[in-house]
């Protein structure tokens, strides 16, 4: 759910403050009202969005209010989980993090752009942040979280770019350890100032670079991701998360951490509905996705939980409710627990 709109930088490859203008925020009341509607619907799950997710507040002077709103939402019977992004690293502040650590519901993932780690290019891009102080933030916020998860944004071939600037970019990578980084190839946005710079780059330059940057965020994810092997994770339930669940008779959710879980159901165990909660032990990694077979010595304990008796209420009243004694689950509808 929106906690604000628009965007008060000015980074130079983005149109979204052309767009939508200058920053408007939500009052606390009103976004603390919506989601106590939502939990009273059955949602367990809540995601806080904003374009600068983190400066939340400054309309109103109160440069605190982010971290007050995270604390409010701990507050929030039935409400299991609490997510945001996107924030920005120049405001990311320790108030933040001690919220994040101290409120139980709020969970242990952080998405921080980097979008560079060149302190050239972050300030041609107008980042008002340079690689040693985002370092600096992931230090802090795995000081307070041990085990928080940290993705990122990162844009290859921005103009101007020269190679060392890039070889900046993969020894962020490497210090960050980042669990995934959703990569993108720079493209002109007309209206942006970047689209009008010089020293555009060449296709094929960019595209070398990033397959270099792909191989090496991937290595770095599925390290990140071997490391859960043998953990006993806590995952909720979704439908439409794992495209191949059918074929391979798992099912699919996010820990509390985000990372993707494909699941197998032992064949004498209670088959979760969308909404619910299973805690199962890790057997494989891969870079994008965790899988928790049933094997010999391996967890699996259910939890239902009101998301997945709102997810029964739907069906009923979708007429898609599964046939009582039948044994077959229908998973045909995306499951508002998850996304709101």
């Amino acid at each position: 759910m929106s906690i604000s709109v628009g965007c008060n930088n000015t980074c130079t490859f983005c149109i979204v403050p052309a767009l939508r203008g200058k920053e408007k925020d939500r009052r606390p009341g009103e976004i603390l009202a919506e989601v106590k509607a939502l939990v009273a619907d059955g949602a367990i799950e809540v995601t806080l969005l904003g374009q600068n997710v983190n400066t939340y507040g400054v309309e109103f002077g109160d440069k605190g209010a982010f971290a007050k709103l995270l604390r409010a939402c701990g507050e929030i019977d039935g409400l299991e989980r609490v997510r945001f992004t996107s924030p920005h690293p120049a405001a990311f502040t320790d108030d933040v993090i001690l919220a994040m650590a101290e409120t139980p519901n709020v969970m242990p993932q952080l998405h921080m752009p980097l979008q560079s780690g060149s302190d050239a290019v972050l300030k041609a891009m107008r980042r008002s942040y340079r690689a040693e102080k985002y370092l600096g933030i992931l230090d802090r916020v795995r000081a307070a979280i041990p085990d928080a998860a940290i993705t990122t944004d990162i844009i290859v071939g921005f103009p101007g770019e020269t190679e060392d600037d890039f070889q900046a970019t993969m020894d962020v990578v490497r210090k960050a350890r980042f669990s995934t980084a959703f990569t993108f190839q720079y493209s002109k946005r007309p209206g942006t100032p970047a689209a009008e710079m010089e020293n555009q780059l060449p296709k094929e330059v960019v595209q070398e670079r990033y397959e270099r940057l792909l191989e090496l965020v991937n290595q770095v994810a599925w390290d990140e991701n071997k490391a859960q092997i043998g953990r006993d994770v806590e995952v909720l339930v979704a439908t439409g998360e794992g495209r191949k669940d059918a074929a391979t008779r798992r099912m699919s959710g996010r820990t509390r951490d985000n990372r993707l879980v494909h699941f197998e159901v032992p064949a004498s165990a209670e088959i979760p509905r969308p909404g619910d909660i299973v805690t199962v032990t890790v057997s494989q990694a891969a870079p994008y996705h965790l899988v928790a077979d049933a094997t010999e010595g391996s967890k699996y304990e259910l939890r239902r939980t009101r998301g997945g008796d709102a997810f029964d209420r739907r069906q009923a009243e979708s007429c898609g409710a599964p046939v009582p004694g039948s044994g077959k689950v229908s998973l045909g509808i995306s499951v508002r627990t998850r996304e709101l």
